[in-house]
C-alpha cells in the first residue's frame, strides 16, 4: 500500500498548538502521522452529510478528508469532543 501525504490547514495547525497537556499534543500528532499508512484506520468513522473521516485520540476528535487519487490526507480541524463539530 502507498504512503498518503499528510496536509494541515494552517488553523487545524494552531488547534493543536493551542492543546495545553504536551502529552496530549504529542499523541495528537503522532495519530495524525499513523494516518499516512492508513488513512482508513480500525475506529475512524465517516461524518454524515460530509466527505469527512474523524478519528478519536483521547478527549480529543481529529477530523479529516481523504483524496485517494492524489493519495493525500487533508487534516481540517481538531479539538476537543465537545466543541469540534461545531
Amino acid at each position: 500500500m502507498a504512503k498518503y501525504r499528510i496536509l494541515i490547514k494552517p488553523s487545524a495547525v494552531k488547534e493543536i498548538e493551542a492543546i495545553s497537556p504536551k502529552k496530549d499534543r504529542q499523541r495528537i500528532v503522532g495519530r495524525i502521522s499513523k494516518l499516512a499508512d492508513n488513512p482508513r484506520p480500525p475506529g475512524c468513522e465517516k461524518l454524515s452529510g460530509q466527505e469527512k473521516y474523524r478519528i478519536r485520540q483521547g478527549r480529543y476528535r481529529i477530523v479529516y478528508s481523504i483524496e485517494d487519487q492524489d493519495l493525500s490526507v487533508y487534516v481540517v480541524k481538531v479539538g476537543h469532543r465537545k466543541d469540534v463539530y461545531r
